[in-house]
């Protein structure tokens, strides 16, 4: 399973969705510009102790990411309040790519376009979003639980 997060822009949900990344077996993945710096030092400056325990890979920009992606036949499945279709409803596969937006902003149509899915984390009439981080641990939670994922077998 593979986490991807497009331009993130706060430096602590980053952070934590590598430390879940980390703790959790997944690949993680940053599409390029962040609003932080990205490099390793960075990283470790902020106090990522788990840098050395999760597979990362960063991208220069949307379309590096989609090539690489669409070479490796891998399905993106965008997490957006834009969504009609409830993450719990999806079937995932194991080599899926689970997307997440910038924190300010989504991501923009392009984006919703090349998504083989979109899916919606189904809240509270009246609210704007759930953290991306919490939700990037829900969704990572629900496909590995559908695809028997486990670093422990």
């Amino acid at each position: 399973m593979r986490i991807a997060l497009f331009e993130p822009d706060i430096a602590q949900n980053t952070g934590t969705i590598l430390r879940l990344a980390a703790c959790l077996g997944a690949e993680a993945h940053i599409v390029e510009p962040a609003g932080f710096p990205t490099s390793d030092r960075a990283f470790r400056r902020a106090g990522m102790d788990y840098l050395d325990r999760v597979s990362l890979m960063r991208h220069v920009s949307w379309t590096a990411f989609d090539t690489w992606r669409r070479s490796h036949g891998h399905r993106l499945l965008l997490f957006t309040t834009k969504a009609t279709v409830s993450y719990l409803d999806h079937a995932y596969r194991p080599d899926d790519f689970l997307l997440f937006g910038r924190e300010s902003a989504g991501v923009p149509d392009a984006v919703h376009a090349a998504a083989d899915a979109r899916l919606l984390i189904p809240m509270q009439p009246g609210l704007r979003s759930i953290n991306v981080a919490m939700s990037a641990a829900m969704a990572l939670g629900e496909a590995m639980r559908q695809t028997n994922a486990s670093r422990h077998e």
